[in-house]
């Protein structure tokens, strides 16, 4: 039996409008999540070390890392300062079809 790649999954998965759509409705958690970990990885810290510097527990910043929680602008900005990075905000537009 020949071994199936995630790659493949994914590309016919996206085929499907309903799988398509909840996919795209979780970019927006998995970009942040993704620049949390590189923030981190850039400075070379460990969760440990990065709660520390936040006052927090290594338990939080793993959560904020997991993707389980919607973090407050204040959370992100102690966790930019830890990680020895800058907090950027912006506002793009929809892609065509897609805004209300």
């Amino acid at each position: 039996m020949k071994p199936i790649r995630v790659d493949d999954l994914q590309k016919e998965w996206m085929q499907d409008p309903k799988y398509r759509r909840e996919y795209e409705a979780l970019e927006e958690e998995f970009s942040l999540t993704a620049a949390l970990i590189e923030a981190r990885s850039r400075a070379g810290l460990t969760q440990e070390q990065v709660a520390s510097r936040m006052n927090t527990t290594q338990a939080v910043v793993a959560r904020l890392e997991g993707g389980g929680s919607k973090p407050s602008t204040r959370t992100l900005e102690k966790y930019a300062k830890a990680t020895g990075s800058r907090l950027k905000i912006s506002f793009e537009p929809e892609p065509a079809g897609l805004s209300q």
